[in-house]
């Protein structure tokens, strides 16, 4: 993924896990303390564009930052179906909670207790003329309740920072991808032999896979929650192809 402003050294990924997204950049940028590192920008106009126009959704994969007012939650379907460029993005399934984990491993007095931290949608994007399925996913992160009324107190304090608590409203993180290129994208790194290797807050470089006999401490995959409840890839068609996108 590449976004602008990135600043990853050479042969990094941004590959975070759901908890680090949560309390590692959205609950700093709700409290307009300093990120990890600039990776992640903020868009004001999600609402109006396409996925395929988002910032850095050229490669099929984009991360961003977008604050929702809550006047846009008045209404019978309140956040579940949102407008968004040529169609709207739908919420399927449940939402699911986003645990901070406790650290250690083999169980080595690192402590195994959980607390919510954040909460987890994912979205489809359909066409509106015509109707039809997408390729495009989000999941959008937003804070557990609890943590979301620490910040909005925290933001009071802030009144001269409008980028912080502006108006009413909620700071979320969202990550949207092709479905099926990221899918052949993983394939195609099983296949030469590489596993991502998790560094500072989500940063992954690739390296060779590890032999058999390494430490099982070392975990090589990290899930990304892609095989939840997202649409059938038999069903999904009007994926706007490359040149569409470009025109």
């Amino acid at each position: 993924m590449a976004t602008p402003g990135q600043q990853l050294p050479p042969g990094f990924r941004f590959h975070p896990t759901d908890e680090e997204l949560v309390v590692q950049y959205l609950r700093r940028r709700a409290l307009c303390r300093p990120l990890p590192a600039a990776v992640i920008p903020d868009v004001h106009d999600a609402t109006v564009l396409d996925p395929w126009d988002l910032p850095g959704a050229g490669d099929g994969e984009a991360y961003f930052f977008s604050f929702r007012q809550l006047a846009a939650a008045s209404g019978g379907g309140g956040w579940r179906r949102r407008r968004a460029g040529s169609g709207y993005w739908k919420a399927t399934g449940a939402e699911k909670p986003v645990f901070l984990r406790g650290f250690g491993c083999g169980g080595g007095g690192g402590g195994g207790g959980q607390h919510l931290v954040g909460v987890k949608t994912t979205l489809l994007f359909l066409r509106a003329k015509p109707p039809s399925r997408t390729h495009w996913v989000m999941h959008e992160y937003r804070l557990a309740a609890a943590g979301a009324v620490a910040v909005a107190a925290a933001g009071q304090t802030k009144r001269g920072n409008h980028s912080c608590m502006a108006q009413p409203g909620e700071w979320v993180v969202c990550r949207i991808f092709l479905k099926n290129n990221r899918s052949s994208r993983r394939r195609a790194g099983d296949a030469d032999g590489e596993t991502p290797v998790t560094g500072v807050h989500g940063h992954r470089r690739r390296q060779p896979s590890p032999s058999p006999s390494s430490s099982s401490c070392v975990t090589a995959e990290v899930s990304d929650g892609e095989g939840e409840e997202e649409v059938s890839s038999g069903s999904i068609n009007g994926a706007p192809s490359a040149s569409q996108r470009e025109a």
